[in-house]
């Protein structure tokens, strides 16, 4: 990986994470701003950034159109009841939001983390994408270990969903706007794990097999080589 590629990699946490996060404390203690000012303006860089990218591809992106909104509203809301602690419930709105509709897709039998999962399995190659279209096509174990994989992620966005508002309405706020960011970690962390264990791990295993299943087959039928002179 290039250098320029790690930074462009880097910078959309950098502007989502550490710019809330640095930009309220810092706004709040060095400047005396309210809590409710404090966490108002920190979340302005990251909207301002998801609108400008849906504007620059020129094309609508579900995901940064969800968080936009997410933001916006949450901003909105608090800016009405005065509560600081809605601002930080809402950051859990995006994953709630997205787990719901990852089960939906796997009770519709369109596990929406294929997407996600598949290029790192299939890595461009022919023969496994063929290899993916067959298992796909007759294995009921790998289109099991498909659905599973959703279904992890979506329980642990869910899951950490109801523990980032539980936290926003339990803990100090200057706790939640460090920890929030903690939960999520963890909450990745666990979703890569489990999902990994479950799913990902047999069904590259599952994978790689009917590649090499296929090799033989595939070299049989070949025509011989001409013999020379």
């Amino acid at each position: 990986m290039t250098t320029n590629t790690k930074r462009a990699n880097l910078a959309p946490l950098l502007v989502d994470v550490a710019v809330p996060v640095g930009g309220y404390y810092l706004l709040k203690d060095a400047a005396g701003m309210s809590t409710l000012a404090a966490l108002g303006w920190s979340s302005v860089v990251p909207a301002l950034r998801t609108g400008w990218c849906a504007v620059k591809e020129r094309k609508v992106n579900a995901l940064a159109v969800l968080i936009l909104f997410v933001n916006v509203v949450g901003l909105l809301l608090s800016l009405v009841a005065g509560d600081p602690r809605l601002m930080l419930a809402k950051d859990s709105g995006v994953s709630s939001a997205i787990g719901i509709g990852v089960l939906v897709s796997v009770a519709l039998g369109r596990p929406m983390m294929t997407a996600v999962m598949k290029p790192w399995l299939v890595k461009g190659d022919a023969a496994r994408e063929a290899a993916w279209a067959r298992l796909t096509a007759g294995s009921t174990r790998f289109r099991r270990a498909e659905k599973v994989f959703s279904l992890v992620w979506g329980l642990v966005l869910l899951g950490e969903c109801v523990v980032r508002v539980v936290g926003a309405y339990t803990l100090p706020v200057d706790t939640m706007v460090w920890l929030g960011n903690v939960i999520m970690v963890v909450a990745m962390a666990l979703g890569f794990f489990v999902s990994g264990a479950l799913a990902a791990g047999p069904m590259a295993r599952m994978l790689l097999a009917e590649t090499k299943a296929a090799r033989p087959a595939t070299s049989a039928s070949a025509p011989a080589p001409a013999m020379a002179g």
